[in-house]
């Protein structure tokens, strides 16, 4: 099957101001692709870059150079150097992302949180609101919170939540970030069999995993990312 994301020659350096503007690398020439139905694992030690990989893919960081091609709509796009509006049309249709932290406008109860990346593709109100209740409920997520902002819930719950708004959409690409972190065994089980149920109808998936265990349940491939290297 064809690829529907593609790296090629990516390369990425942080400025560090206070050391006289030092480029400190991070990325160099990384090259991946990834088919509909293959999770690819990113490994390697801490500080290696898979963060800031994942967070290329995203278009949180704006690479210095090289390729990230994605099939979005009927044809590909390129990431690198794309106008902010393509970077965010194709965040609300081709990419999901479940980092792990929950960033989200204070105050806003739980129930929209979830349901407004849904909303935002067309969906009705009720529509929306029927499948986070049903994600939720699955993620064992207490209906007594679903009116609250989920900003004073626990950690697990939080990412709970975080996972319950990423899958809301049958996003093409999904970008996971350790998404059982935080997570009990129970919650973490039925998590794993959530991404692995997208995982099978077709998403292309990248995570990071280092729950070996779950790595192992997730992934067909890893992809070895080395330090400031080439990966």
């Amino acid at each position: 099957m064809q690829p529907i994301l593609r790296v090629a020659g990516l390369t990425k350096s942080f400025i560090v101001h206070a050391h006289g503007d030092l480029a400190l690398p991070v990325l160099k020439d990384v090259a991946l692709a990834v088919s509909p139905g293959e999770c690819l694992a990113l490994v390697g030690p801490s500080g290696a870059g898979k963060s800031t990989l994942l967070r290329s893919l995203y278009g949180n960081y704006r690479a210095d150079k090289g390729s990230i091609r994605v099939r979005h709509g009927e044809g590909w796009t390129e990431l690198v150097g794309a106008e902010p509006r393509t970077v965010l049309d194709i965040r609300r249709r081709t990419i999901g992302f479940v980092s792990q932290f929950l960033r989200v406008i204070p105050r806003v109860a739980t129930l929209d949180v979830v349901a407004e990346p849904l909303i935002g593709l067309g969906a009705s109100q009720q529509e929306a609101r029927d499948r986070a209740e049903f994600l939720l409920a699955l993620l064992n997520v207490p209906q007594r919170l679903w009116a609250l902002p989920p900003a004073t819930f626990s950690g697990g719950e939080q990412q709970r939540v975080n996972i319950a708004r990423s899958l809301i959409v049958d996003y093409p690409i999904l970008l996971l970030d350790e998404p059982t972190a935080s997570l009990d065994a129970g919650n973490r089980d039925r998590v794993i069999e959530m991404i692995a149920e997208r995982r099978n109808a077709g998403s292309a998936i990248v995570g990071i995993f280092h729950d070996i265990g779950v790595r192992d349940l997730l992934a067909n491939r890893v992809h070895e990312v080395v330090p400031g290297g080439v990966a």
